[in-house]
């Protein structure tokens, strides 16, 4: 299991790695000035969100990513959706916190819990799903298209009181001192020892510390990789490697790297490649992919803030449209009920608002509508 650094050929990797560590620094430059900067700084958690279920093998679908996460699903959220969730607020809990917390011994502990919940979380997502499946059509009548409000299927009631009393019970089992219960075969092989592959990991993280910043998450990337320390959370040790490149002032000025959306766009052949030079090329050139792809989306992202603050030349001060600006370039879609309670209107108005803007319809739908920018 032990991940042998002496087998690394550091040269071929030099200039990978040196090329990736300019352009991240030069779109975090480029983020920290802008005045698109933050708006551009939310939409990379949801595309790296979504990425880094791709990686992993399954689709989440942008638009459902951030209804869900402004509570606004139009149907039961599935598996794959809740652990999209956790990614996209295990980024945005790295971001909030000071640059060295992530790889810290408190840090590293606190975001395992949470992968932990996540990975198994069905409880929570049956909860939010059963409980969802309730309001399937609201008073402004959004619902589902075809669906009548007669014609809705009731609520499981004994489905919601089974899954609040197994919460209730894993609660009080939590509170009970002693030893931890042991976890569930059907869903841990119970010979995975998680601690000593984590401990094996940080070994390789204090090996290559004397390394450059870049060359230490993409080595830091492959052992986490390779040791497969998490059985359920993958995605995390890509995190980690962003934190390496934050922790260095690589991306600590204004944004997480978005490893997953780098990674995305090379074959996994390599990624997964028997040799190890070739997947560590893989990832350097993943992110030096990320820092390409997102200096490609601020551009883009400021040219639509441009196109739409013209429309608001000649308006009353007490416009809302400035306010839905803002709004649409910090979010890839919203819908009329995340524009009528961020903006303080009827769903009514922020459907007539948002056609005032012009913004283009993203979903398709009669009902359940949402916008965004392109």
């Amino acid at each position: 299991m032990a991940y042998d650094l002496t087998k690394i050929s550091m040269n071929a990797l030099m200039r990978p790695a040196f090329d990736a560590g300019i352009a991240l620094t030069r779109l975090d430059e480029r983020i920290a000035r802008s005045r698109v900067g933050q708006g551009w700084f939310e939409r990379s958690h949801f595309a790296d969100a979504c990425a880094s279920l791709w990686i992993d093998g399954e689709l989440v679908h942008l638009e459902d990513l951030v209804l869900h996460d402004a509570t606004r699903d139009i149907r039961t959220p599935t598996h794959e959706l809740t652990i999209a969730r956790d990614v996209l607020r295990t980024r945005r809990r790295i971001t909030g916190q000071s640059p060295d917390w992530a790889l810290s011994a408190d840090g590293i502990r606190s975001l395992r819990k949470t992968s932990e919940i996540g990975s198994g979380g069905g409880d929570e997502a049956t909860t939010a799903g059963v409980i969802r499946a309730a309001v399937a059509i609201d008073a402004e009548g959004e619902g589902d298209d075809g669906d009548d409000v007669n014609n809705l299927p009731g609520v499981d009631y004994a489905a919601i009181d089974a899954v609040l009393a197994r919460s209730n019970a894993a609660i009080e089992q939590a509170k009970t001192p002693g030893r931890a219960p042991a976890k569930d075969p059907l869903v841990y092989d119970l010979d995975w020892d998680e601690d000593e592959r984590l401990e094996e990991w940080r070994s390789v993280l204090r090996q290559v510390q004397d390394l450059p910043a870049v060359l230490q998450a993409i080595v830091a990337l492959d052992a986490w990789n390779e040791l497969s320390v998490l059985q359920h959370a993958p995605w995390l040790g890509r995190l980690l490697a962003a934190s390496l490149l934050r922790q260095a002032d690589i991306t600590a000025g204004a944004h997480l790297a978005a490893v997953n959306l780098g990674l995305k766009t090379i074959p996994i052949d390599r990624r997964r490649h028997r040799d190890r030079e070739t997947r560590l090329l893989a990832i350097a050139q993943g992110l030096l992919a990320a820092a390409e792809i997102g200096m490609k989306e601020h551009d883009r992202l400021t040219l639509a803030k441009t196109m739409m603050d013209r429309k608001l030349e000649g308006r009353r001060t007490s416009s809302k449209l400035p306010e839905l600006v803002e709004l649409v370039v910090a979010k890839p879609l919203v819908s009329a009920k995340m524009v009528a309670e961020t903006l303080e209107m009827t769903p009514q108005a922020a459907r007539r608002i948002v056609l005032e803007l012009g913004l283009r319809e993203m979903t398709g739908r009669g009902r359940f509508r949402a916008w965004g920018v392109i």
